[in-house]
């Protein structure tokens, strides 16, 4: 099982998604096992297409509590 460091939180107001190494992204088509900083840097978060910069660690350095104001694509 990944540990909170490894796993990254969608910040964008009313989304939350969580990318978990351990499941990958099928929509995205990231293999199980895809640590998040080895994601391609065009990857989308698949529930509301924000990029890997509204992103943080669920633990430690960087990580946040407190949601950001991320923009979400409008196309």
């Amino acid at each position: 099982m990944a540990r909170p460091e490894e796993m990254y939180q969608c910040q964008t107001v009313n989304c939350g998604y969580i990318y978990d190494p351990d499941r990958g992204d099928r929509k995205g088509k990231i293999p199980k096992g895809t640590r998040f900083e080895d994601l391609p840097e065009d990857w989308r978060c698949p529930i509301c297409g924000a990029t890997k910069k509204c992103f943080k660690p669920l633990a430690g350095p960087g990580s946040t509590k407190d949601v950001s104001q991320c923009e979400t694509p409008t196309d």
